[in-house]
């Protein structure tokens, strides 16, 4: 049977590896697009990786393609990405080998249009107030005069001058300016920085902490104020402890920070003017209420003046408001001297019947009470002596009794037990000696079983057979005559004695496995080729 092979058709085509492939597709692709812009919502934005790039996806309801933004290029946003946002992004399209796939490269990214910052804007502020950042419970009320003022603006603009311009027409203040950028991609990092800034600075430090903090800009467009809208921004104002003024745009302007500020000013000069009192008008109302205090002290001193001739009028003669405190006097004196005789006489009463205690408890007194109780104590113990002598002699006696008992007793279970073990002891004799007397039975009969065995098994028995036992000048039993060489001395043992001979004779064909006996030094030892047997036996021939 053949069997025949196909063989494929020649092809023109080079061949191409995939690395080779990858490299013509992504120039391709690059020569073909080169920088685009590609409208889309953003979608799977985890925020940036741990390298600092950021990944997602740009989609809209037909396709979707990977996007990536290097970390340099996301430092550099001024709005951040976020999921579901609509966005414009420019970039440069290429190809990602490793996964076989298209991918646009971030260069920068913008709302697609006021209505989506607005949609975003709006999704932000209902976020944060769930989460009661907003709510009126947390905010502050603003010092009345404050001694030190905090602001956070930028140096370069005319916000600081009008603010600073109207707190010197106003009321001159300290103000501590927080330089800042109030637009860029920077701006809501340093404004939010500046307020941790200003609410970390301790109390009597070498810088003034400030009574409340200005937050300020002029005016702008949506994208200029937005960086007052960033949630770190929103977040640092909510948590201030300092009370805060937000001055950001103009009256029509409204920013997040705006609902977390403890207050909000139309406009930065509105900012300054909330903060610090006219001082014209507040020196001309001081002076308003101090003719107003006057003249009610001075109105109040002529009623009470009025009031106290009234009260004089109305007053008594001295001597007659004291005649009848002075009748009680005298009568209360009357009485005490009364009350002091008859305390006396009561303490004297008192001190008698003490001494009379006393006498009947002197030291002489009590002494006779009680030689006069010891000598009757004598007396009876000499009345009772005999009497507790013959009770103690009458004890002895009935403990001596019991102890007889006792001991009697002792001595009977000594001897029962005494009985019982040298019964038990007998017991154990007689059964040692049945014992004894059947093991030896079993091995004499044993030993004389071993005896016979021995016997019939013994090479002396082989020996009365005819046979003959040879053993070498050493007397080690020969088992070959290859271990014999020609005048060697041998032993030979029948059954009825031994006889000493002399090997003669060539050596066998065979060479000998071991060397003759006559040929050994006296210090070797023969060594037989095979294991010796026991002392007494050997070759039987």
């Amino acid at each position: 049977m053949t069997i025949s092979k196909s063989v494929a058709p020649a092809s023109n085509a080079a061949e191409l590896t995939v690395t080779e492939l990858s490299g013509a597709l992504k120039r391709t692709i690059e020569d073909r697009f080169g920088y685009v812009r590609v409208r889309g919502e953003i979608s799977g934005y985890r925020g940036p990786h741990s390298s600092g790039h950021a990944y997602f996806c740009l989609k809209d309801a037909g396709a979707r393609i990977d996007a990536v933004m290097w970390k340099g290029t996301f430092a550099k946003l001024r709005i951040r990405p976020e999921e579901g946002m609509e966005v414009i992004a420019t970039g440069k399209i290429t190809t990602y080998p490793g996964k076989s796939a298209y991918q646009i490269v971030v260069d920068t990214i913008e709302p697609a249009g006021v209505g989506a910052l607005m949609a975003l804007l709006d999704e932000r502020r209902r976020r944060l107030a769930a989460e009661g950042l907003f709510d009126e419970a947390r905010k502050q009320l603003i010092p009345y005069l404050p001694e030190v003022i905090g602001v956070v603006t930028s140096p370069t603009g005319a916000v600081i001058r009008d603010i600073l311009h109207r707190i010197a027409d106003r009321f001159p203040r300290r103000v501590i300016v927080w330089p800042v950028r109030v637009q860029g991609e920077t701006s809501a990092a340093e404004v939010a920085r500046a307020i941790e800034g200003f609410n970390a600075l301790p109390e009597g430090g070498p810088i003034p902490r400030p009574d409340v903090i200005i937050v300020a800009r002029g005016g702008g467009s949506l994208e200029d104020l937005w960086g007052f809208n960033d949630e770190l921004v929103v977040r640092a104002a909510a948590a201030s402890m300092i009370p805060l003024i937000s001055a950001v745009g103009h009256e029509t302007d409204t920013t997040l920070i705006d609902f977390a500020s403890d207050l909000r000013a139309p406009t930065p000069t509105g900012a300054a003017e909330m903060c610090v009192p006219v001082l014209a008008d507040l020196l001309a109302h001081t002076a308003a209420l101090t003719l107003r205090h006057r003249g009610a002290a001075r109105r109040f001193l002529e009623g009470r003046r009025s009031e106290l001739r009234g009260l004089v009028r109305a007053l008594p003669n001295g001597d007659a408001v004291v005649a009848v405190p002075r009748q009680r006097l005298d009568r209360a004196t009357e009485r005490l001297d009364q009350r002091l005789q008859t305390s006396l006489r009561e303490q004297h009463l008192r001190l008698g019947r003490a001494s009379q205690r006393l006498a009947r408890h002197s030291p002489q007194a009590e002494l006779a009470r009680r030689q006069g109780r010891a000598t009757a104590a004598g007396e009876r113990l000499l009345r009772l002596r005999p009497e507790l002598v013959a009770r103690r002699r009458t004890k002895l006696v009935e403990i001596d009794a019991r102890l007889r008992r006792a001991l009697a007793s002792r001595a009977a279970l000594e001897r029962q037990a005494s009985a019982s073990a040298r019964a038990k002891l007998d017991q154990l004799g007689e059964r040692l000696q049945r014992a004894y007397a059947n093991d030896r039975g079993r091995r004499t009969e044993r030993l004389l079983t071993m005896s016979k065995l021995l016997g019939s098994l013994g090479y002396r028995n082989v020996l009365a057979r005819g046979f003959a036992l040879v053993r070498d000048a050493a007397g080690q039993p020969l088992r070959s005559a290859l271990n014999i060489a020609p005048g060697d001395r041998l032993d030979l043992e029948f059954a009825d004695g031994r006889v000493a001979a002399v090997a003669e004779g060539t050596p066998p064909a065979e060479p000998a496995r071991s060397r003759p006996a006559s040929t050994r030094s006296a210090s070797e030892k023969p060594v037989p080729a095979r294991k010796s047997a026991p002392q007494g036996q050997g070759s039987l021939f």
